[in-house]
């Protein structure tokens, strides 16, 4: 019986961890706001934009998800769609770079 008990206790998460990370969230969203507040423009602001959105949707996804407490699983939400997400933007970026080529053949040179 006591086996039982001590592996039910080790799979519930205590409800303070979710208060710490709530509080977290609610830093990252604050300084994400403070990006606009301070009005920074150009790739200062995207990046900055950029790192509290993946931050925030990786807290949520770790803990609110949890994924944080399951590797196997971890691995196939994260790694495969983003591996297929980057071979697919490559595939863009190579499809944009001809783009812009046949572009400046065409209507550059062309003319």
């Amino acid at each position: 019986m006591k086996e039982q008990t001590k592996k039910r206790t080790e799979t519930t998460h205590k409800i303070g961890i979710y208060l710490w990370i709530w509080g977290l969230l609610f830093v990252l969203s604050f300084f994400s706001y403070l990006v606009d507040w301070f009005a920074f423009q150009g790739l200062l602001r995207w990046t900055l934009i950029l790192i509290f959105m993946f931050l925030k949707a990786g807290l949520i996804m770790a803990f609110f998800m949890h994924l944080f407490w399951e590797r196997y699983t971890l691995v196939n939400v994260l790694l495969w769609p983003m591996t297929a997400i980057a071979c697919f933007i490559g595939l863009m970026v190579a499809e944009a770079q001809y783009t812009v080529f046949t572009r400046f053949i065409y209507f550059v040179l062309g003319s």
